[in-house]
């Protein structure tokens, strides 16, 4: 019999996957620019990186690819503005994605992390809304979340003016907006709000508690570490940070019923902060005999397809999102509803 041998090297315990040998530059050079994050540092954290150019919108318009418009919100004592864009090239009554962009909560807005969402609009043909939130820490929990469900009962009521289909809306977002998403699908959920058919939660924060083992792996390798993140739900949460009284719609990952959400789609890196709170989302999800997908992408860091998206991983998962809308809308155009009676 011959023996088994044993590998040459072993990684030692706790040390992190090794990259997609495509990233390697990218995240050196972003580590090599990365800075501890305090509180009073978050007015800095808002803004560009070196050579960082802002989506404006004639940027996302395309040269008339897409028809960008902005439309306000009335909430109680403020309004909350969306971005509304809509793909040239298809005509009659669309279906939704409502987009709530990335940033800790702490920055970004409505023109953020659009540019990818809108992709797909183009692809498919969806039309898609996009809430400029108020950001913590000026709008603590759960100012954010409700400025986003209240676009999102707009959005609702009166979509059908830019010939969106009120009754096919898929939630989505990246990161922070993947954290605001999931709250929406269990705020939509528990309150009956909108009936959602779909969930993109794209490396999505979930978890205010900050202490996975991925978070303590990757804590010098990740784009998006352990130490930024917990200032970011501090921002957000104050006190209540990492304490037994954090409402599980502020961060997701504390909902002890997770049955009877829409589809949800689920992506994450294997090199990543939120890796395994994401990936006990997912598993939450089907324990509760519900429906969702998970890609883990091996080698990839946070939000990797924005850092380097002319790599092949970052094309590759593109293109694997894209084709789980198609299905979706595909399914729910054959069955509506059809995820309720499994």
């Amino acid at each position: 019999m011959t023996p088994v041998r044993a590998p040459k090297t072993r990684a030692a315990p706790g040390s992190p996957p090794p990259l997609d040998p495509q990233l390697r530059e990218r995240v050196a050079a972003a580590l090599a620019m990365s800075w501890p994050l305090r509180l009073d540092r978050i007015a800095q954290a808002r803004q560009p990186g070196p050579g960082e150019v802002l989506p404006t919108e004639e940027s996302l318009s395309a040269g008339g690819r897409f028809v960008v418009t902005r439309a306000a919100v009335k909430a109680d004592d403020h309004d909350i503005e969306v971005v509304i864009a809509r793909p040239s090239r298809h005509t009659g009554i669309l279906p939704v994605v409502f987009h709530t962009h990335g940033g800790g909560m702490i920055a970004g807005d409505a023109l953020s992390g659009l540019d990818e969402f809108l992709e797909y609009a183009d692809e498919i043909g969806l039309l898609v809304i996009s809430v400029d939130y108020r950001l913590a820490p000026e709008t603590q929990f759960p100012g954010p979340l409700e400025d986003c469900y209240a676009a999102l009962v707009w959005t609702a009521q009166q979509v059908s003016r830019w010939g969106g289909d009120p009754t096919r809306i898929v939630v989505a977002g990246t990161s922070a907006g993947g954290g605001l998403a999931a709250g929406l699908a269990l705020l939509a959920r528990d309150r009956l709000g909108p009936a959602l058919i779909g969930q993109v939660l794209l490396c999505p924060m979930i978890d205010d508690r900050n202490d996975s083992a991925s978070g303590h792996q990757m804590a010098a390798q990740d784009t998006w570490n352990r130490q930024w993140n917990g200032v970011a739900w501090q921002a957000l949460l104050g006190p209540l940070t990492g304490g037994p009284d954090v409402s599980p719609y502020a961060a997701p990952a504390r909902m002890p019923d997770l049955a009877g959400l829409p589809p949800a789609y689920l992506d994450v890196g294997s090199v990543e902060t939120f890796r395994d709170e994401d990936i006990a989302y997912a598993m939450g999800i089907w324990a509760a005999g519900g429906p969702a997908e998970l890609h883990v992408w091996g080698g990839a860091v946070h939000a990797f397809d924005h850092l380097c998206p002319e790599s092949l991983l970052a094309r590759e998962a593109r293109a694997t999102r894209s084709a789980w809308l198609r299905r979706l809308l595909h399914h729910d155009a054959l069955d509506p509803g059809w995820w309720r009676r499994l």
